[in-house]
């Protein structure tokens, strides 16, 4: 019986990894998709002709709802996958594994809500560029227009060309800001696992041999204790040049 559980528990655990690295890939398109939006929206933009496909029937707009619909159905396979986890680890039979069993459980729910959270960013921030750029493109077909309802190329047009133009520089400085912020977040993402990977190997150790425990804490008070006593000689050295300085 407790072989069935232990096999029953590793194949739950082998599910969660499995969707949360489809997650992981799923979100980098997902964001990768995000910050590419824009500048082929340019481009479509940029050709007048009346063959140009409707904005919010283009390929990447289809892309994104088919994206976000597989990510959705991945993090709602992923919640039912926590949710048997946690209730296998509630069991009266595996009381004796319970506290590492919460630990990986927890471990799991963690990066599930990190998933979700980036998830939900990329959404808003994604959706937020296509109400942008459906809003340049309104406004440049509204000077369009103008332009050649009047045939003059008078002072106003010229000033309404050139607001666009500082719009749509504004808009690409916007856009490259976004994509350094993903980058950067991808990049602290990656460094959170990895050091909460560090920090449960040694949290594991330090339960198994209390020595060791006990020596990290003799070197943290150690540490606290230089600390304070060159915090000590810095604020003395400080007074005694400030004396000497207004003797």
């Amino acid at each position: 019986m407790a072989g069935g559980n232990s096999n029953y528990w590793e194949d739950l655990r082998k599910q969660a990894r499995q969707l949360e690295n489809e997650l992981d890939l799923k979100l980098i398109s997902f964001s990768k998709l995000c910050t590419s939006y824009s500048s082929s929206r340019d481009a479509r933009r940029g050709d007048s002709s009346d063959t140009t496909p409707l904005l919010n029937n283009s390929t990447q707009d289809r892309m994104f709802e088919t994206m976000a619909v597989e990510i959705e159905q991945l993090l709602a396979k992923l919640t039912g996958v926590n949710d048997k986890m946690a209730e296998y680890a509630s069991t009266s039979g595996v009381t004796s594994q319970n506290a590492a069993l919460m630990h990986t459980l927890q471990r799991h729910r963690d990066i599930l809500q990190d998933y979700t959270h980036e998830f939900h960013k990329t959404k808003a921030n994604f959706l937020t560029i296509r109400e942008r750029e459906d809003l340049l493109g309104s406004v440049r077909k509204d000077i369009e227009t103008f332009k050649s309802g009047t045939g003059v190329n008078n002072r106003r047009t010229e000033l309404f060309l050139k607001e666009h133009e500082h719009l749509r520089s504004s808009d690409r400085l916007i856009e490259d800001t976004i994509s350094i912020a993903m980058a950067t977040k991808e990049n602290m993402t990656s460094q959170r696992s990895m050091l909460k990977s560090i920090q449960g190997r040694v949290n594991t150790l330090a339960n198994r041999f209390p020595t060791i425990n006990n020596l990290i804490q003799r070197i943290n008070l150690r540490k606290r204790r230089d600390s304070l006593i060159l915090g000590g000689v810095i604020g003395v050295c400080t007074i005694l040049l400030l004396l000497y300085a207004f003797h």
